[in-house]
């Protein structure tokens, strides 16, 4: 009975875990934004729909996570046509895969302000292992996060039939994040 009395004095005695803080992302200084060429033209576009939860604390990466949703319809270049096309089944086949995921297993310290989150991007159904290098400032309660990757977007099967040929429009996407979020 002594030894159960001071186990549990002990415990109690324990600080209680305190899971990393959560990130509330500032939509109007962030985006998530991409970049190809067409036929040797350069195009750029952004997603104006998607959304974030982050719980991240630098000192804590094995209990930090993230969860980025991206509406696949909401994908705009500023060209109607484009825009048009972007949606539909050769490329993101929003009416049938409306949400494209990013969904982090674990985050890796790089030094300095250098990190990377490893998990696996979810686009048009297909799910791939992602590592993202990225890079975090944080000054007081505000994080500004920069991330920049090239997908092959093939392997997720965005441009099929006649927009599968790599003639008009590249394999690699350069796909460009920047954050800003609040704690």
């Amino acid at each position: 009975m002594r030894r159960l009395a001071v186990i549990a004095a002990l415990l109690s005695a324990t600080p209680a875990w305190a899971a990393p803080p959560v990130w509330t992302v500032d939509k109007a200084a962030s985006t998530v934004a991409f970049a190809s060429t067409f036929d040797g033209q350069p195009v750029s576009g952004g997603f104006r729909r998607w959304d974030a939860q982050i719980r991240f604390d630098p000192k804590d990466l094995a209990n930090s996570s993230a969860r980025v949703s991206i509406d696949t319809g909401s994908a705009v270049t500023g060209d109607a046509d484009r825009d048009a096309a972007l949606p539909d089944a050769p490329f993101f086949w929003a009416a049938k895969y409306p949400t494209a995921t990013f969904v982090t297993q674990s985050f890796k310290a790089l030094g300095g302000d250098r990190y990377a989150a490893v998990g696996d991007l979810t686009i048009k159904g297909v799910t791939r292992p992602l590592t993202l290098p990225f890079t975090l400032v944080i000054t007081g309660d505000t994080a500004k996060m920069n991330a920049v990757a090239d997908l092959n977007r093939l392997a997720f099967g965005v441009g099929t039939g006649e927009w599968k040929a790599t003639d008009l429009i590249p394999a690699n996407v350069k796909v460009t994040i920047a954050v800003t979020a609040t704690k």
